[in-house]
């Protein structure tokens, strides 16, 4: 069994146009809804994929029921704390001309003790006898960056933890087996720019030093890397015309944790959870992922020690 954590679940509008014009009316062609943000989209991801999930999140208001339906739906296994802020609202706008993708966040609203006592009963019910457990995504307004570390401790399983910022810093103190930040987020993490490879491989060897047994780093359609017992590793990602890009982290760290519950090696896992990224973004909703593709893409996902 898997174990997908987080605190700041989204209830995701997308809308396609054939073209995005500030300032002006903007009709889409058309519009979809579906469960999302980071712990939603490692949730789906795994389900789809068929591996054994369960998801703890934080859900409330119309939102929360509407993400209740479509994880019944799914038949996905769910723990949820039912909190007095309803569950946030994102919108994706896709210009179809372009091909940018525009992300409108609405921040988790704060939660109460009792409702964050909870989500950490419910974690570490569910972590008891799990094999992994992947804690993902930001913090609400209020909650102290030692509430991830918190949580990781209390686990005896494997962790991947998918956060940045103070958080991670934090978390790092329970030596998590494997950290997944983006680029931009593990210069964030760390105050400093990370131009230059060599700049970036510093911080990577940091984060390692700090406790984390695997750093795996992703740059959206760019070069992965990650380092870890067997050494620095560079991740070649297959090119492919991207139809929505959001989730595709998400399901990284799906595919890896897919992977590595299934016997295979840190290489081949990242194999898969590359291939899992890559399978996304050429979808339009977020985690909805078609395993025999994802295994067919992870033999064209190029892993190389450096």
């Amino acid at each position: 069994m898997i174990v997908a954590a987080g605190l700041t679940p989204a209830w995701q509008q997308i809308m396609r146009f054939d073209g995005v014009k500030p300032g002006e009316v903007n009709r889409a062609l058309d519009v979809h809804w579906c469960a999302s943000g980071k712990v939603l989209n490692v949730g789906v991801a795994l389900a789809h994929l068929g591996a054994p999930v369960e998801t703890v999140a934080l859900v409330g208001g119309p939102p929360g029921e509407q993400i209740d339906r479509e994880f019944t739906s799914l038949g996905i296994a769910r723990y949820w704390v039912e909190t007095h802020h309803a569950t946030r609202i994102c919108t994706t706008l896709i210009d179809r001309q372009s091909g940018q993708v525009t992300e409108l966040v609405e921040n988790a609203g704060p939660v109460t003790p009792a409702e964050l006592e909870q989500f950490h009963r419910l974690f570490r019910d569910r972590a008891m006898d799990a094999e992994m457990a992947i804690v993902t995504g930001s913090l609400p307004a209020g909650v102290g960056p030692g509430f991830f570390r918190e949580l990781s401790q209390e686990t005896r399983c494997t962790t991947i933890l998918d956060i940045r910022g103070p958080e991670l810093l934090a978390a790092l103190a329970g030596r998590p087996f494997l950290v997944k930040p983006n680029r931009e987020e593990l210069a964030h993490t760390l105050a400093r720019p990370l131009a230059s490879d060599a700049e970036l491989h510093a911080a990577m060897r940091e984060i390692n030093e700090r406790g984390a047994t695997w750093v795996v780093v992703t740059a959206g359609a760019g070069t992965a890397w990650a380092r870890g017992p067997e050494g620095l590793l560079r991740i070649t990602v297959p090119r492919v015309a991207a139809v929505n890009p959001i989730g595709a982290g998400d399901c990284l760290a799906a595919g890896l944790a897919w992977g590595l519950t299934q016997g295979k090696g840190p290489q081949d896992a990242l194999r898969w959870g590359v291939a899992a990224a890559v399978e996304n973004v050429v979808q339009l909703l977020p985690a909805r992922l078609d395993p025999d593709r994802v295994m067919a893409g992870a033999e064209r996902v190029l892993v190389e020690a450096v």
